[in-house]
This record gives C-alpha cells, sequence and structure tokens, in this order.
C-alpha cells in the first residue's frame, strides 16, 4: 500500500472540483492531519453555510478516501477563527477537543470478552466516589453496553443543539446506545462510526470534568488511531485476563498506544481468580499474575487485580455497578484500588505528546 502523506492530500484538496465545477480554496482548509492510511481533514465553515455545503463535505469525503494509501478518510466542518466563541469554546485549549475536561483516559484491550467494559464502568464509578467530576463515554459504536450497566433507559434531554449527558451513579455518560434501540445492529462502515464518535465528542454538552474514561472498542484500529489523533490522551488503560492469549493481544495494544505517543496508564488483570463461594477453594481458571509479570516485562504499571466474582456479572447486568452498589466488598475495593492507582498516575502524568488535529 503506497505511504500517504499531508502534501499529496493537500494537493488532491486542490485538485478537487464538486459536480457544478466548484473548487475548495486553500483559506477554506483548517488543517489536514494523516498517519498510518487514516486522513483528517478539516474545512473552516460558517455555521450558516454548513447544510449547504453538506453535499460537498461528503463528495469531498469520499474522493480522499479513494487515494492510493488510504484506509479511512474523514472530513470535518469546523467555525472559522474570527467567529465568536461559544461559552465552553473559551474553556478549551485551542486546538483540542473535550478541552474541558483534565484528564482523557483511554480504556482498552487488545481482544474481545476481557471484561473491558466492565472495568470502564466502575473505574468511572470509583474515580467519582473518590470526589472527581467524571464523564463516562462509550466509543464501541457498535457494541454499546453502558446504558444497560449503568441501568439508564431513555434518550438524553436536548439543550439548544447538543445532547444532554446522562446522569449515573455519580458521573455524566453517553452512549450511541441512548440514542438508538437496544438490540439495533449498527451496520455502518468506517466513516460513519468515525463521525459517530465525533459526534458524541463535540454534540454533547459535556461540563466542566476532571476525568473523562472512553471505554473503547476492543482491538487496535481506527477508532483508537482517530481519538489518538483528535484528543489529548493522558494515557491508556489496558485490560487483560492472565491467559497467554489474552496478554498477547494486550502487548499488541500497548505497542499501539506507544506508536501514537499516548503514556501507558498500567495494565489491570481482569477475571484473576475465582473463589468458591461455597467452600472458599480458590482456582486461577484463567492462570494467575500473567498481566502482571507481563506489565513488568513491559515496563508499565500493574494498576490491580479483580476477582472472576458473579457479584460482579449480577449486577453490571442489573445497572447497579459493583463500584456503586457495594463499595466494599471485594470486587467493590478492587475496583477502588484500580482507581486509586489511575488517579495516582493522572497526577504525575504529562502531558500527551500524540498527534492531533485542529478542532475550534
Amino acid at each position: 500500500m503506497a505511504a500517504i502523506d499531508e502534501t499529496a492530500v493537500r494537493a488532491r484538496i486542490g485538485a478537487f472540483r464538486t459536480a457544478e465545477g466548484a473548487g475548495i480554496p486553500a483559506g477554506m482548509v483548517d488543517s489536514v492531519a494523516t498517519r498510518e492510511g487514516l486522513v483528517q481533514v478539516a474545512l473552516m465553515v460558517a455555521k450558516a453555510d454548513a447544510a449547504r455545503q453538506e453535499p460537498m463535505r461528503r463528495a469531498l469525503e469520499a474522493d480522499l478516501a479513494a487515494m492510493p494509501g488510504v484506509r479511512n478518510a474523514t472530513v470535518m466542518f469546523t467555525a472559522p477563527r474570527a467567529a465568536t466563541p461559544q461559552p465552553q469554546a473559551q474553556a478549551q485549549e485551542p486546538g483540542t477537543l473535550l478541552g474541558q475536561v483534565g484528564s482523557i483516559v483511554a480504556v482498552a484491550s487488545g481482544k474481545g470478552g476481557v471484561g473491558k467494559s466492565t472495568v470502564a464502568v466502575n473505574l468511572a464509578v470509583a474515580l467519582a466516589r473518590q470526589g472527581k467530576r467524571v464523564g463516562l463515554l462509550d466509543a464501541d459504536i457498535y457494541g454499546p453496553s453502558l446504558p444497560r450497566m449503568l441501568g439508564t433507559k431513555g434518550k438524553p434531554e436536548m439543550a439548544g443543539n447538543k445532547l444532554v449527558p446522562i446522569e449515573a451513579w455519580g458521573l455524566k455518560a453517553i452512549s450511541i446506545g441512548h440514542v438508538v434501540e437496544e438490540e439495533t445492529a449498527m451496520v455502518w462502515r468506517g466513516p460513519m462510526v468515525l463521525n459517530a464518535l465525533t459526534q458524541l465528542m463535540t454534540q454533547v454538552a459535556w461540563p466542566e470534568l476532571d476525568v473523562m474514561v472512553l471505554d473503547l472498542p476492543p482491538g487496535t484500529g481506527d477508532v483508537q488511531l482517530t481519538l489518538a489523533q483528535r484528543l489529548k490522551l493522558a494515557g491508556a488503560v489496558i485490560v487483560s485476563t492472565p491467559q497467554d492469549i489474552s496478554l498477547l493481544d494486550a502487548r499488541r495494544g500497548i505497542s499501539m498506544f506507544r506508536q501514537v505517543r499516548v503514556p501507558i496508564l498500567g495494565v489491570v488483570e481482569n477475571m484473576s481468580f475465582f473463589c468458591c463461594p461455597n467452600c472458599g477453594t480458590r482456582t486461577d481458571i484463567f492462570g494467575h499474575g500473567g498481566a502482571e509479570a507481563e506489565a513488568q516485562r513491559l515496563g508499565v504499571p500493574f494498576l490491580g487485580a479483580v476477582p472472576l466474582l458473579a457479584p460482579i456479572r449480577e449486577t453490571s447486568d442489573a445497572g447497579t455497578p459493583i463500584a456503586a452498589s457495594a463499595p466494599e466488598s471485594e470486587a467493590g475495593r478492587a475496583f477502588a484500588a484500580v482507581a486509586t492507582a489511575v488517579a495516582a498516575g493522572l497526577d504525575g502524568a504529562g502531558p500527551a505528546r500524540g498527534p492531533r488535529i485542529v478542532i475550534e
């Protein structure tokens, strides 16, 4: 696959013509970012003209996606710099999305089925119980689970033209599952997924927050790369079970975040061990200690071990996260310890140095 760079993308934009023969003025191009076949373009368009220019945006997006070497292309509109900033935008650092958030933490896993969403939800709740203002964003567009795990039903309210985050268990949360029916299959191609994710960041009335927890989809694909480009991620939390096959995928996740220069806050070993509730016998169903050993080998912090317990599954299914409904239980204390370790990592973390696209 041919490499793609910013110069080639800008040349393609300069040669682009709409069906009516209109081109795109150079001054309209606010920013261009490329990484590993992913192209992000921001065009400066006045809000009043956005609807009229939407066909042009879609046509340019399709044209860029057809370039050799491009795996995915996203074109978005951003307000001209001379426009009067909205009150929320004044709190944002120029060049970032979610600038009103102190620290953005990505919870990720190299593969599915390791309990990543369970860890993300209970981590967020535990951080909120420690007195932090916490947001939770479900970035898993294909498999949104937050509405069920938080016990929230119904669609969010609107404030002007933005969605109001759902409030539950001390969190401000949003998921694509809050705006579509639970059994609806998201049969979307990559660009639609990335556009939906962008809307969850830009068209939601997020308040000032100390921490935003992102529940990422499993793997190391477009969503992970896009977020690394568009956000100042304070760090990533990698979730794994102790077994070798899970650790293999966890290594890939750590490698991906390192390549895009996102700090690794640490590794959580989920389903670490099982104790029989009747006889108390401990069984290491998936092995034990593998994630801790791997964290040590890779030189990243080990954030803690969470046991395999029926109450964790039961409270997740019931929409009552165990970190909130039973904080003094064994599982509740385990998630609280993970949250304490993450908070300590954030206190010592420097600013993220990854690439980003300019959004204003």
